[in-house]
């Protein structure tokens, strides 16, 4: 019998060290994603960069025998929903929205996702979010605007490419939840994997209808290939770990570290100079996270 929906993981209590550990290893990959995509779109169209990325994850996980784990028929189609919602679409999505769109503001408008997910599990679960994580994940994205907005001014904002990006992380926030039960069943590795061959399906015929507008340039390749076994294959089983022992909600907190890794990249490695705005933005979204990251009380 298939488990109840729910967005209770496994380990209630505060974050300890594995926890925060795979959410600075998701918040360092999924950090540089928005960066392959753009170059992979760059030379490659969107339904192969799609593809793409979710095949190589799939191809990179079926090497490991916990990946390969059967899954029962009865949950079959709560993991052709975190397919669809959670791999395929968002995977397109973001892939044309990237040749509308500065990556700067697709990850400003994904760090949404803790918000949405937050909403979307207590409608589903019928009751109101717990204090703290209401309390850290608004205050997190309350960060993320005081980052970001000073780089935003003037980026590139189609209004089509916004909405792209808004569907993709509904679906993650929908998909979030769905993905608790099944990996405290089967494992991260396991429900990412066949989730992944589902996606990988979905998206042939994209890739094989617009592989002709396609430049196989080396830099788009490579990016791709990055991105599909690591962004792609590596953080998905990673963060659907996380979400079956920490919950949904405190799981999608990850995507916060996603501008603070941007812009510490860019000081170390490229000379840039950060807006005090910003600075006290980072410290907002830390703040924001550790709040997030506190134990979930059985009332909550």
């Amino acid at each position: 019998m298939s488990q109840p929906l729910t967005n209770v993981g496994s380990r209630t209590a505060a974050y300890g060290p594995a926890e925060w550990g795979l959410t600075l290893v998701i918040g360092l990959i999924w950090g540089s994603a928005f960066l392959w995509i753009a170059l992979g779109v760059d030379d490659l169209s969107p339904g192969v960069v799609a593809f793409g990325r979710v095949a190589l994850g799939a191809v990179a996980l079926a090497a490991f025998p916990a990946a390969r784990r059967s899954i029962e028929r009865a949950d079959w189609r709560r993991v052709a929903a975190v397919a669809i919602l959670g791999n395929a679409a968002p995977a397109l999505l973001y892939a044309i929205a990237e040749t509308e769109l500065d990556s700067a503001v697709a990850g400003m408008i994904t760090s949404g996702v803790p918000i949405l997910s937050l909403t979307i599990a207590s409608l589903m679960l019928r009751k109101l979010p717990g204090r703290h994580q209401t309390i850290g994940i608004s205050l997190g994205f309350a960060g993320i605007v005081m980052m970001t907005w000073p780089s935003l001014r003037g980026a590139e904002a189609n209004p089509v490419g916004v909405g792209l990006v808004l569907l993709a992380t509904l679906g993650y926030g929908i998909s979030g939840n769905l993905l608790v039960p099944l990996q405290q069943r089967y494992g991260g590795p396991a429900v990412t994997l066949w989730a992944l061959i589902g996606s990988s399906v979905l998206l042939l015929p994209f890739g094989i209808a617009t592989v002709s507008e396609s430049e196989f340039t080396s830099t788009a390749v490579i990016a791709v290939v990055i991105l599909g076994i690591v962004g792609t294959g590596v953080a998905r089983s990673l963060a659907a770990t996380l979400a079956g022992r920490a919950g949904a909600p405190r799981m999608s907190t990850t995507t916060y570290l996603i501008p603070v890794i941007a812009i510490i990249l860019g000081v170390v490695f490229r000379s840039e100079t950060v807006a005090p705005l910003a600075i006290g933005g980072v410290a907002v979204v830390l703040a924001g996270a550790f709040i997030a990251s506190r134990a979930v009380s059985a009332r909550e």
